[in-house]
C-alpha cells in the first residue's frame, strides 16, 4: 500500500541522509579515543553515549550506514549485473544445455549460504569490505537470474513477442527490446529487497569479523563489541541494532510498496 511506500522511503531516506552527511560532518571524530569517556551513557555531548574506547557511536553509526549502504549497493549491482543477463539468455535458450547450465548453477551456488562464501574468500584473499562485497553479490547473481527467467519465460508465450519473432528479431534482440523493459519493475522490487539483505548480509559478516576491518565503523562490529558489555553499557547494542532494524524495516516496507505500485492487478485488488 502506498503509506507502506510513504514510511518505508522516510526510514531509508533517514539512513541514507545520515551516510551522504557523514561525509563532511560528524559530531565527532569516528576514530578518535577518549578513554576517559568510556561507556558513557547517552547524554547532551553524545546523543547515543560512547563505547568502550570513548568513541561517541552516533558518529559511528553515522559512518557505519556508509559502509552498510555501499557494501549492499555495490553487492546488489553485481548480482544484477550477472543475474539479469544469465536470466534472460536461460529464459530465451529455454530446454536447452545452456539453460540446464545455468538453472544447475544457481541451485550449486544456493547450496552455499553467502556466509560460507565469504570464509572461502577470506580463506584465500584475506577479511575486508571488498570481499564481503564479492561473497554477497556472488549470492545475488542466482537470485536474480531465477526472478528474471521465471518471469522471462512467461512472457515468451505473449502475442507481441510472436509478433516480433515473425518480424525476423533474434532472441537477443528480442530479450533486450520486449523482454527486459516488462520485467524491469520485478527486478527493481526484488532489488529493493536485496539491498535490504545485503544489509542484513554485511552486519552479519562484520558480527564475525570477516567485513569491514578497523577503524572503518560496521554496525555488526559495533554489535560484536557490545556482546560482552550488554549488562553495564546496553546503549552500545541498542542504537546499532535499531540503525540495523529501521533500516531494513525501511528497506522492505519501501519494497513492498512499489510492489504494490508497479503492480496495477494489486492497486485494482487493494482499491
Amino acid at each position: 500500500m502506498r503509506r507502506n511506500l510513504i514510511l518505508g522511503g522516510l526510514l531509508s531516506a533517514v539512513f541514507v541522509a545520515a551516510a551522504l552527511i557523514s561525509f563532511i560532518w560528524t559530531p565527532y571524530d569516528h576514530t578518535a579515543l577518549d578513554i576517559p569517556n568510556k561507556l558513557k551513557v547517552p547524554y547532551g555531548d553524545h546523543l547515543f553515549g560512547t563505547d568502550h574506547f570513548g568513541r561517541d557511536i552516533l558518529s559511528m553509526i553515522m559512518v557505519g550506514a556508509r559502509t552498510s549502504i555501499a557494501v549492499a549497493l555495490v553487492a546488489v549491482g553485481i548480482g544484477m549485473g550477472l543475474g539479469v543477463p544469465l536470466g534472460l539468455w536461460a529464459a530465451a535458450r529455454q530446454g536447452s544445455w545452456v539453460d540446464e547450465l545455468i538453472m544447475r548453477g544457481n541451485d550449486l551456488v544456493f547450496a552455499f549460504p553467502s556466509l560460507v562464501i565469504a570464509i572461502l574468500i577470506t580463506a584465500i584473499f584475506g577479511a575486508g569490505a571488498i570481499n564481503a562485497i564479492i561473497a554477497i553479490g556472488i549470492f545475488n547473481i542466482p537470485v536474480f537470474a531465477r526472478i528474471t527467467r521465471g518471469a522471462a519465460l512467461s512472457l515468451w508465450q505473449r502475442e507481441f513477442i510472436m509478433a516480433a519473432r515473425v518480424a525476423g528479431k533474434g532472441a537477443t534482440r528480442i530479450s533486450v527490446e520486449h523482454i527486459l523493459p516488462n520485467v524491469t519493475n520485478l527486478l527493481i522490487v526484488q532489488g529493493t529487497i536485496q539491498f535490504s539483505l545485503g544489509i542484513l548480509a554485511e552486519a552479519g559478516l562484520s558480527y564475525v569479523g570477516l567485513g569491514a576491518q578497523p577503524p572503518t565503523p560496521s554496525w555488526g562490529r559495533m554489535l560484536a563489541d557490545a556482546q560482552t558489555l550488554v549488562s553495564i553499557a546496553p546503549h552500545m547494542a541498542l542504537f546499532p541494532g535499531f540503525a540495523i532494524i529501521f533500516t531494513v524495516l525501511g528497506l522492505n516496507l519501501m519494497g513492498d510498496g512499489l510492489r504494490d505500485y508497479l503492480d496495477p492487478r494489486l492497486r485494482v485488488a487493494r482499491t
